[in-house]
């Protein structure tokens, strides 16, 4: 079997890492959504070797995932938990940090809605959840190439496409989170970050 390949894995993982690297020096413990690939973990995984780092997604990604890792010889990065963001039994609560890239665009918004309210259970109080995607503001596109790029999302899945930040940001503090950051990132992307409050 082929290693699953995404080229955007390749071209925003340096500037991903640059805003990892802002909140995950005091954390150990990390639960990414939807791994794809496994490029992601098993490049920042050893970045951060304080830091298990847990993969998942769905079954049918496991294989590439478990790939990309075993070659890799990664310690910290973590084979695949199977995780369907609508599955009711999610992972045990414990987690300090939840990364998620390019996930929710190809969602449907009961999916979206399910994974943040997943995010706020699994987070530790203090912990935190960085969203890398595109994003709307306003119900605006912030770019030409974000406005073609949703269009073809919804011809290809009428349930997906580019969210409202404010949207998602209202699902954040329904699941007890609260809005830390929002950096803007290349090619009119953003990663936004909350952080469920310490007790």
């Amino acid at each position: 079997m082929n290693k699953p390949y995404a080229e955007s894995c390749e071209q925003n993982r340096g500037p991903i890492l640059a805003i990892l690297r802002l909140y995950l020096r005091d954390r150990y413990t990390l639960l990414e959504i939807g791994s794809g690939t496994g490029q992601h973990a098993v490049y920042f995984a050893p970045e951060f070797p304080h830091l298990l780092w847990q993969t998942s997604d769905l079954t049918d990604n496991h294989a590439g995932i478990r790939q990309w890792i075993a070659e890799a010889d990664c310690p910290n990065a973590l084979d695949p938990i199977a995780l369907d963001v609508n599955q009711p039994d999610w992972p045990e609560p414990g987690y300090e940090a939840v990364f998620s890239a390019n996930t929710a665009h190809i969602m449907d918004w009961d999916s979206v809605q399910a994974m943040f309210a997943g995010v706020g259970r699994v987070l530790n109080p203090g912990g935190v959840f960085l969203l890398y995607g595109p994003f709307n503001y306003g119900g605006k596109y912030t770019s030409e190439s974000n406005a073609r790029f949703d269009h073809w999302l919804k011809r290809r899945d009428p349930q997906s496409g580019i969210r409202n930040f404010d949207d998602l940001d209202r699902l954040a503090v329904a699941a007890g989170m609260e809005l830390l950051a929002d950096h803007p990132m290349p090619a009119n992307n953003r990663t936004l970050v909350w952080h469920k409050p310490a007790d």
